[in-house]
């Protein structure tokens, strides 16, 4: 039988919630500056191309940055909550026999 998750009361669901929230707005922050910087140095570097190669840049850049934040507060979540270790894990049976 699976352990209880920490998760599960929602007191800690709340405050582990809020600790995401609060690091992907930290995360949102920085990947805008990241976007302005890298747009800046590409039109320091080759001036303006097309404003089409711009957006996508940006769009681009941004979503595989907020998609990376996403997904290691989600690991960041379950590992620092303890529900990680309230998973069962069926093969510890056979590993032990």
């Amino acid at each position: 039988m699976a352990g209880i998750s920490p998760l599960d009361d929602p007191e800690n669901a709340r405050f582990a919630w809020a600790r995401y929230r609060m690091m992907m707005k930290w995360m949102g922050l920085a990947t805008a500056l990241i976007v302005a910087g890298i747009l800046a140095s590409m039109y320091w570097l080759v001036g303006m191309i097309s404003i089409h190669f711009y957006i996508a840049t940006a769009l681009g850049v941004g979503a595989t940055v907020m998609l990376m934040a996403a997904l290691m507060g989600l690991v960041f979540l379950s590992s620092g909550t303890g529900h990680d270790e309230s998973i069962e894990d069926r093969l510890e049976r056979e590993r032990n026999a």
